[in-house]
């Protein structure tokens, strides 16, 4: 199932803040009212981010009265712009908006013309993320074992994506090759996309999932329950990984229990121009702790820490997968040449 799709000045998206209770997509027609569903969380998932910040320009080029190009692509820099103060941490989003600006800006011809191309280039990165998530899962699944239990953590599946999914993607080919296998979905407080949104998922897909709370996993791998981890990735560094918060906790817990901590994630989430150091991690609202949905679960007033993601070490991890193929730790160097 595409997660996003384009019609004729329209984009069609789910709001994934109503999920498991309603299913209500959502229609999009402009850059603002786009940047605000991410802000909001209603689009999130870094692949998935990528692909709605393309087509936010897309409907800015679409829907533009500019009659020269150069006027028009003013307009795409003040979306861009506008695009990029949603969300500081995932880079696909960057990626995405910088891709279809560059492709713009040295296109030739007219504004029609343009704006055919900035249309036509956002959705060239929505079917590369469709393929590059089935190539993942393909690879990955040779990682997955028939009986395995496999643990992960947030939602890196078909919502978090274009299409199949990260981690979810491996799972789903793992599934689909005849292994009988069984998730581990943590909850992934605050926002509880792993109770929300990864059980929705294996459930519509009857795959075996049990779902537990955070502060479970050391339990489950004490006793030996969980044959691996599979996360996805909100943006890959030089030096670590960085992903839902909570992820750096699981991979201490994995490296304890001696269980393989694998990352799914394609080579549009790679940043391997920077370290973990140059990477702002957001900060997002205090109510997001002190309350589960409408209903307060906190003393008023109380300080809250809330970063939405966290920094795993590439010691902790034992492999990364994408679209290319598999890399182990001690292969990253011949990784990071080959992702560039």
């Amino acid at each position: 199932m595409r997660t996003i799709k384009w019609r004729d000045g329209t984009v069609v998206t789910m709001d994934q803040t109503r999920l498991p209770l309603e299913t209500l997509f959502m229609e999009i027609k402009t850059c603002d009212d786009m940047a605000e569903a991410i802000k909001t969380m209603r689009i999130r998932g870094a692949p998935l981010l990528g692909a709605a910040a393309a087509f936010a320009l897309a409907l800015t080029a679409y829907h533009s009265k500019a009659k020269s190009k150069e006027k028009l692509l003013d307009e795409l820099e003040n979306a861009a712009r506008i695009l990029k103060e949603t969300r500081p941490t995932a880079v696909n989003l960057f990626w995405a908006i910088d891709r279809v600006f560059s492709k713009a800006r040295t296109s030739s011809g007219n504004a029609e013309h343009l704006k055919s191309i900035v249309v036509a280039e956002a959705q060239r990165i929505a079917d590369e993320d469709a393929a590059a998530n089935r190539s993942i899962g393909k690879n990955g699944a040779e990682l997955v074992h028939d009986g395995d239990v496999v643990l992960t953590h947030c939602n890196a599946g078909e919502l978090a994506t274009v299409e199949y999914g990260t981690a979810l993607g491996v799972v789903r080919a793992a599934w689909e090759q005849g292994k009988k296998i069984r998730v581990i979905a943590t909850e992934t407080r605050p926002k509880l996309q792993g109770a929300r949104l990864t059980t929705y998922e294996l459930k519509r897909d009857g795959i075996p999932v049990a779902l537990i709370t955070d502060n479970m996993v050391g339990y489950v791998m004490y006793r030996q329950l969980v044959s691996e981890v599979i996360v996805g990735a909100d943006r890959i560094v030089q030096d670590a990984v960085i992903n839902k918060i909570g992820t750096f906790s699981i991979a201490v817990l994995a490296k304890e229990h001696h269980v393989p901590f694998y990352v799914a994630a394609p080579k549009s989430t790679f940043d391997l121009t920077r370290k973990s150091a140059d990477v702002t991690i957001e900060e997002r609202d205090a109510k997001e702790v002190t309350r589960i949905g409408s209903h307060h679960i906190a003393t008023e007033g109380v300080d809250v820490l809330n970063p939405a993601f966290d920094i795993t070490p590439f010691e902790y991890i034992s492999a990364v997968i994408c679209e290319s193929g598999i890399y182990y730790k001690e292969d990253f160097v011949k990784f990071k040449a080959s992702s560039k």
